[in-house]
């Protein structure tokens, strides 16, 4: 296949351009950032012109901006499959633990080192590269192609759905096509055929109206962090069932058929435990640990703050605490209800000397994708061509909220594509992608779209 000769002869460019991509700390969460997030689109939108798309253009939204291209390549009588991806990225924080700078990508081994270098810059440009290697060999991509990377994923895309309504007939399509996941292994492949959906809240608990001296009020007025760590306690039971009323209500278990493939997927707990630097698992023992998670909800703490957390003491009995919790949902749990399930519970339980308040940040809705599909059955196909090894089916235990809003909008199906590997340290200090899968997923990209040019459109729709 001559494109993929020669995506395989240019794989030294296509590795500096992306370390250039990197270099740009697009950073959408912290505001000295944000020109950052609008050269990162500029940059974006110019390499996906010279990629051979003959319209590329970066759309404004009420936050960061939205690069879209399109390229009628194949004709009315082609599908035509739209590519999402993200190019802004998770703050670096915290710096000293980091071994390499990063924003400046640095190669060790067979691996990059940058932030965003596999969420998801790595693993959105593998589209880029492919569908120029197409460009520059047979002249176009043997379906119609269409793009739209965001610059909000990382802060839970708060413009994207709006956006997608707005523009839902720009953006009319057969079958997505997203690569921000991962692989089981270096040479073990895997699709993803559902995603979990996620409630967001921070959690702020108010006692005095300012902060007290602790040696003549503590014991007589109710400490608002105190207060708030029994409360998130009582959130769990010792085994991690949560306890919150009505969570489970509407949870869909898991069908035997489904159990007996999630538990055909290799998985060394021993390694396992390795990575995640811990010496046991933990949580509802009924559930193996790959069940717990990818098809079981969960609550985390994702931070706490209140009162004085500078170097030294300071014996202050604080009038705020604060915490952000996250929540992974399963089918057919809804985020807005299960915000307003914890909101009401921690009201309920909150000691009457505290006042609690719950702001919901984010969410995204849970998605599951047909795995006999023709769109799905041609990712198999290609990753079985660029791997040499057939795919392996399964769920993930993230949260992508555009696969769902793809559904519901647009009515179309996402195919879940990633090249990452379980250690490439997503949203922590010394992010990495694997070269080998960076081009790999290249070889990949082509290969599916060579197999999606065969699919009868009509046949896509769900």
């Amino acid at each position: 296949m001559k494109a993929l000769a020669y995506a395989q002869a240019r794989q030294e460019r296509f590795l500096e351009e992306l370390e250039d991509f990197l270099r740009i700390p697009s950073v959408s969460t912290q505001a000295e950032h944000a020109a950052d997030v609008n050269r990162a689109a500029e940059w974006l939108r110019d390499k996906l012109l010279t990629a051979g798309f003959p319209r590329a253009e970066v759309m404004p939204t009420a936050g960061h901006p939205v690069v879209y291209a399109e390229w009628p390549a194949a004709g009315a009588e082609a599908p035509t499959v739209l590519v999402y991806g993200h190019y802004d990225v998770q703050p670096p924080d915290p710096l000293d633990l980091w071994r390499t700078p990063p924003f400046e990508p640095t190669i060790v081994g067979d691996d990059v080192f940058a932030r965003g270098a596999a969420d998801d810059k790595g693993q959105l440009y593998v589209h880029v590269k492919a569908a120029e290697s197409f460009h520059e060999t047979t002249g176009a991509p043997p379906v119609n192609l269409k793009c739209i990377f965001e610059g909000e994923e990382e802060i839970g895309s708060p413009s994207l759905a709006p956006f997608i309504r707005e523009h839902e007939d720009l953006l009319s399509a057969d079958v997505a096509v997203i690569s921000d996941t991962g692989i089981l292994a270096e040479n073990q492949p895997a699709i993803l055929y559902g995603l979990r959906g996620l409630t967001y809240v921070e959690v702020e608990v108010t006692g005095p109206v300012h902060d007290l001296h602790s040696g003549a009020y503590g014991g007589a007025v109710h400490n608002p962090i105190n207060a708030l760590c029994a409360m998130i306690a009582s959130l769990q039971d010792e085994d991690g069932r949560i306890t919150i009323p009505g969570f489970y209500d509407k949870v869909r278990e898991l069908a035997p058929k489904e159990r007996e493939a999630l538990a055909k997927i290799p998985f060394d707990r021993e390694a396992w435990l390795e990575e995640a630097g811990v010496t046991t698992d933990w949580g509802e023992p009924e559930y193996t640990i790959m069940e717990r998670t990818t098809a079981r909800p969960t609550l985390d703490v994702n931070g706490m703050w209140g009162g004085y957390i500078e170097p030294g003491a300071k014996t202050v009995l604080p009038s705020k605490a604060h915490a952000k919790i996250s929540m992974r949902l399963v089918p057919d749990q809804d985020p807005a209800e299960i915000g307003r399930l914890i909101a009401e519970h921690l009201k309920a339980i909150a000691p009457p000397a505290v006042r609690v308040e719950v702001q919901e940040l984010h969410g995204g809705d849970v998605a599951i994708v047909r795995r006999d599909s023709p769109a799905m059955q041609a990712a198999s196909r290609a990753y079985a061509a660029a791997f040499g090894r057939e795919p392996i089916f399964t769920r993930g235990g993230g949260s992508i909220p555009v696969v769902a809003t793809f559904q519901k909008i647009l009515g179309i199906e996402t195919i879940l594509m990633g090249f990452g590997l379980p250690d490439d340290n997503l949203h922590a200090p010394n992010e990495k992608f694997h070269l080998p899968n960076f081009y790999k997923g290249i070889e990949t990209v082509i290969y599916f779209l060579e197999n999606m040019g065969a699919c009868d459109p009509a046949a896509l729709r769900p």
